[in-house]
């Protein structure tokens, strides 16, 4: 296709286009996409509908009063809004969203409502809906295809899908498969799911929560502390390092936290979410290079310590 103008309302979806070589394409962005950093400059297209500023615990309050109050007022179920005036003025010709998790951005429905109702370049829709691994790869063809650049997408994901390979077969040669218990969310507590437990075991150990292809469940305390994993790693869903950090009060000052295995061994670490886990596009190849350093440091080295993950000093 020539000179396509894309709008990407999902961060994963912006990495896509940008490792498919499409980034000069891209016209307009969600408030969450930031990565390659060259986005920065683009128009924003969504925004929130509640103060994303708050502890855990508060901003998981505020998510589930907006579904609450999308369900009560029969209207997509998204916690983000679209400014449709800006579709509009950036005439795209190709919009990619998500249909895989309401949290995570807007809603199909809206951006169906959106395209239909004020934008009159009615542009091509492409849904994304990672659920697991597997599901990263058809979402970067399915980018590819409507593009008109699907031979790209296939070589694009040879290429991580090869990387990935020579990971899971070193892993597998180490003499250890540790217990991990992989936080997504510290109040209320939530485990991991969708792709994630899938990146625990290609990375040698063994996951205690969460299911792949199935989103990501809560969990109690009684339950962490019943498993004692060999390892905690905390990455919650669209926080850095350091905005982990402040939460972590919330599990220390349990009376059973120094008694947990994990603990006592010093194994216990904290992750970007944001940047990696949570992001179903190319960097799953990067997020699971950080799983292979924390479990197993004596034979991998990939250098993402310190910016992509760090111990943790209770």
């Amino acid at each position: 296709m020539t000179n396509p103008r894309i709008i990407s309302l999902i961060a994963s979806a912006t990495e896509i286009v940008g490792a498919l070589g499409m980034r000069d394409f891209l016209v307009g962005r969600s408030h969450e996409c930031d990565f390659p950093p060259s986005v920065h400059t683009l128009p924003i297209c969504t925004s929130p509908k509640f103060d994303v500023v708050g502890t855990s615990l508060e901003i998981d309050q505020r998510v589930k009063a907006a579904l609450q109050a999308g369900a009560e007022a029969y209207q997509a179920l998204s916690v983000y809004s679209v400014n449709s005036q800006l579709l509009e003025q950036l005439q795209p010709t190709h919009l990619i969203t998500q249909a895989q998790c309401e949290v995570c951005a807007v809603s199909l429905k809206d951006v169906e409502r959106a395209v239909c109702e004020f934008t009159t370049s009615r542009p091509v829709i492409v849904s994304l809906e990672p659920n697991e691994l597997a599901d990263i790869w058809r979402d970067i063809q399915r980018v590819s295809e409507a593009l008109g650049i699907t031979e790209r997408g296939n070589r694009l994901c040879q290429e991580l899908q090869t990387r990935m390979q020579e990971i899971t077969r070193r892993a597998a040669a180490t003499p250890s498969r540790p217990t991990v218990a992989l936080i997504e969310w510290v109040e209320p507590l939530m485990a991991a799911g969708n792709w994630m437990p899938e990146l625990v075991e290609m990375a040698g150990a063994v996951n205690l929560f969460g299911e792949a292809g199935k989103h990501s469940p809560w969990m109690t305390w009684e339950e962490l502390v019943a498993a004692n994993p060999d390892y905690i790693v905390v990455a919650p869903c669209g926080f850095d390092i350091d905005r982990a950090l402040e939460d972590m009060p919330v599990l220390t000052a349990k009376p059973e936290w120094r008694d947990l295995r994990a603990v006592r061994n010093s194994r216990v670490f904290i992750a970007d979410g944001n940047q990696y886990f949570n992001r179903p596009g190319p960097r799953v190849v990067e997020s699971l290079e950080i799983f292979a350093e924390i479990f197993h440091p004596d034979h991998f080295i990939f250098g993402h310590q310190g910016a992509g993950w760090i111990p943790f000093e209770s």
